[in-house]
């Protein structure tokens, strides 16, 4: 079995690179230590589709930067989780030989554009945060109580640094 991640870029606005995205999202798994018999959605929509899976689900107006929507309990369910309804973080534990279906981390790369500009970092930036911020949330991450949002920042932090913001290699010849 694998570690698979289906990524999909379904809006126009601000073309991602969906295979790099997926990449890190990946990368994010395997720290966490998720590895194999796992599926995992990566999806890049418009403004108007995440306002309304943000009131279908949060009950909250208007477009948001990021959701995930986890797969608690019943593994046999078909679908995605916003069409089935996802509640929030949980873990989960796939029974042995079958594929485990953790969930789908959904962003808007519109709203990901302006927090970039209010943030003071590239969209790219902003894109990466998003991806390994609703894979933390896949995994039972979350930041309602200020103790739980300080160490899923760090986790943020260390995850981007090792698979974002990766150091160039140093030439052995100039140091």
């Amino acid at each position: 079995m694998s570690l698979d991640i289906y990524a999909a870029d379904e809006q126009s606005d601000h073309p991602v690179a969906v295979d790099r995205w997926a990449a890190l999202a990946r990368s994010a798994l395997e720290a966490e230590g998720i590895t194999e018999d796992t599926e995992v959605s990566l999806l890049f929509i418009d403004e108007e589709s995440i306002a309304a899976l943000n009131l279908r689900f949060l009950d909250k107006e208007g477009p948001t930067d990021v959701l995930s929507f986890p797969i608690e309990d019943e593994i046999d369910r078909s679908g995605r989780s916003p069409d089935e309804g996802g509640t929030g973080p949980a873990s989960i534990e796939a029974p042995t030989g079958r594929h485990l279906l953790l969930g789908d981390v959904v962003i808007c790369p519109a709203v990901a554009a302006l927090n970039a500009v209010d943030h003071g970092v590239t969209f790219d930036d902003e894109i990466a945060l998003l991806v390994v911020h609703g894979i933390l949330h896949l995994l039972g991450m979350d930041h309602v109580v200020d103790e739980e949002a300080e160490r899923m920042e760090r986790r943020e932090q260390q995850l981007l640094d090792r698979y974002y913001r990766v150091p160039p290699l140093l030439d052995p010849a100039t140091g």
